[in-house]
């Protein structure tokens, strides 16, 4: 199954596509030109050592400034002392779950996705053929959790929904597993790699 899923998966990578934004489902919202967006990169970490496979998710603590309590990947904004935006999403997972860097077998990204509040993510897809010791750093992570592969590579289990913001409404992709409500950028960046792992 491991073969066959990490051949699937470079199969979808190979799928042109063009970047994705929080602003896709607001074809009404305008983004002003020359906007400045800082790199940053996070980790699709598909995990296939287990009986089934699995994406490694975290939920963001509620102590946070940006984002408290949402899921999200583990990753974050590119420092200078990374060569690129691989090896700041391998550093963040590191540091905000323990992963170890050369764990991770990175096979491919994913067009970068632009974020409401200023960042041009780029997703780093990358296999995990062994387990290892999730260790959530307290400042950041309340908790580290994984969503079966299946659940989240099928489009119809994608909802549109939305909420007052910034005074318009604005719509967004969710994908629920559970108690987890994933949404905003982390689900669109997810529907992304489901759109092209169908085709």
């Amino acid at each position: 199954m491991a073969t066959d899923i990490v051949a699937r998966l470079r199969r979808a990578l190979e799928h042109e596509g063009e970047s994705s934004s929080d602003f896709d489902l607001n074809p009404g919202t305008v983004l002003p030109e020359g906007r400045k967006l800082r790199s940053a990169g996070v980790l699709i970490a598909v995990s296939v050592f287990g009986d089934r496979p699995e994406i490694l998710l975290t939920k963001r603590s509620s102590v946070l400034k940006h984002h408290p309590g949402q899921i999200a990947f583990p990753g974050g904004k590119q420092e200078e002392s990374d060569a690129n935006v691989t090896a700041a999403a391998l550093r963040e997972a590191s540091e905000e779950v323990g992963l170890p860097v050369d764990v991770p077998r990175v096979i491919g990204h994913m067009p970068a996705h632009e974020t409401v509040t200023g960042f041009m993510v780029t997703p780093v897809v990358a296999v995990l053929e062994e387990p290892f010791e999730a260790v959530a750093e307290p400042g950041e992570v309340e908790e580290v959790f994984s969503v079966p592969f299946e659940h989240l590579m099928t489009p119809a289990n994608y909802l549109v929904e939305s909420r007052r913001w910034r005074g318009s409404r604005r719509h967004y992709y969710t994908v629920p597993y559970g108690p987890y409500y994933i949404w905003g950028a982390t689900a669109r960046m997810l529907r992304a790699l489901a759109a092209r792992f169908e085709q």
